[in-house]
């Protein structure tokens, strides 16, 4: 290779290795250069509270479970984002809208349900129907959004949908709020019990003069148990929320890959015309799209309702607004980017105050303050950020 090509030093007395790294990165950008230096207080202030016993092994495993299953929500959201980012290259700022319009649906259905008793003696069909109610909401309002807000608007500037999008968030905002009004609804306690040979001695209780015992609370239970002698309170639904999230992202991942319309939503995406001129229809691969992203917020909604209970019409806007920023972590319209964003940036606000000794509250200015600090090294995000030709 020349000398002086990318990566490669233009004389023998320039460093190489990490010092090169350093020298190229951060030393000749003031930006970097301060970036860097906040990193090696955080660790340095991180290895102090381990090595002086503030800050257990026991805390971390519970904070690392419970920012996995919020990560897993993020990530959802975020997949929704990227998905139109990557088709349509904007962002649709309503889509945390799009969630929460899923999970206060899927609340009239699951409390319906639980009024009428079908939930507590139909849990996991009750469950599914939830699941189902929910997903058709958000896919029906992504689907209305897509039509009236968008398709007319596709033709101008990267500027205009942007606002649109602000607007249709604040719309969709007002109108469940005036609908619905400003109470704060809370899906019911859910009981769902599971493999009761197996946990034998979990959720017991006298039964006409019996001794019953209905095994492990998917949904409510939470439990305290030793792990590698470790004292931790486990709540199984953290792990279902996890389990089931990662099943629907390598679905997606396997559509987006592997099926037909996949490879229309990929062709589409790196140029419309060209496809259109091949026989692909761009509308209905964008229909799709917005399909695909929304039946994941519905899903993820619904899954964020079990575990916090409580829904109000502003409910999407922290997590969309997370959302948004783990998809700009991974690499805005790079769907393993934003899998491994939204479980980042979930765990990331999960340890980080405890790791820091710093207040709870301060949790959405490490969310944030890591997107600026992985931008800054990395503008493109942690995977980088696909983009054809014509868009980059």
């Amino acid at each position: 290779m020349a000398s002086g090509s990318p990566g490669m030093p233009s004389s023998d007395n320039t460093p190489n290795g990490l010092q090169g790294w350093i020298l190229d990165n951060t030393l000749r950008s003031p930006l970097r250069l301060v970036g860097l230096m906040l990193i090696l207080v955080l660790v340095i202030v991180a290895s102090n509270n381990v090595l002086t016993g503030e800050y257990q092994v026991d805390t971390f495993v519970r904070q690392l479970i419970f920012g996995l299953a919020q990560g897993s929500i993020y990530a959802l959201i975020a997949l929704g984002y990227t998905l139109v980012y990557g088709i349509l290259f904007m962002i649709n700022f309503a889509h945390g809208e799009v969630f929460m319009a899923g999970a206060y649906i899927g609340f009239f259905a699951i409390n319906a349900m639980s009024e009428t008793g079908f939930l507590a003696s139909n849990t996991a069909i009750a469950l599914v129907m939830t699941f189902l109610v929910s997903i058709s909401a958000s896919i029906l309002i992504a689907v209305l959004l897509e039509r009236i807000a968008y398709r007319p608007l596709r033709g101008a500037p990267r500027l205009v949908p942007l606002i649109t999008a602000i607007g249709a968030s604040i719309t969709l905002q007002q109108l469940f709020l005036r609908l619905f009004g400003a109470t704060t609804r809370n899906y019911p306690n859910v009981k769902f019990y599971v493999l009761p040979q197996l946990f034998p001695t979990l959720e017991c209780e006298e039964v006409s003069g019996a001794q019953v015992c209905h095994g492990l609370d998917l949904i409510s239970g939470s439990y305290r148990t030793d792990v590698l002698g470790l004292e931790l309170t486990l709540r199984p639904i953290q792990f279902l929320v996890f389990f089931l999230a990662i099943v629907l992202m390598v679905t997606l991942w396997f559509i987006v890959q592997r099926t037909k319309m996949g490879k229309a939503m990929r062709a589409v995406a790196e140029d419309k015309n060209t496809a259109s001129l091949m026989g692909i229809n761009v509308n209905s691969v964008i229909v799709t799209t917005f399909i695909l992203g929304a039946a994941l917020a519905g899903a993820a909604a619904v899954l964020f309702a079990l575990y916090n209970r409580q829904v109000t019409p502003f409910i999407g806007l922290t997590p969309g607004i997370k959302a948004f920023t783990a998809a700009v972590l991974g690499g805005i319209g790079n769907i393993p980017g934003a899998m491994f964003g939204g479980l980042f940036l979930g765990v990331i606000e999960s340890v980080a105050p405890s790791l820091l000794n710093i207040p709870s509250q301060l949790e959405d200015v490490i969310s944030f303050g890591m997107l600026v600090l992985v931008l800054i090294f990395r503008p493109t995000g942690i995977f980088g950020e696909v983009l054809s030709e014509k868009k980059a």
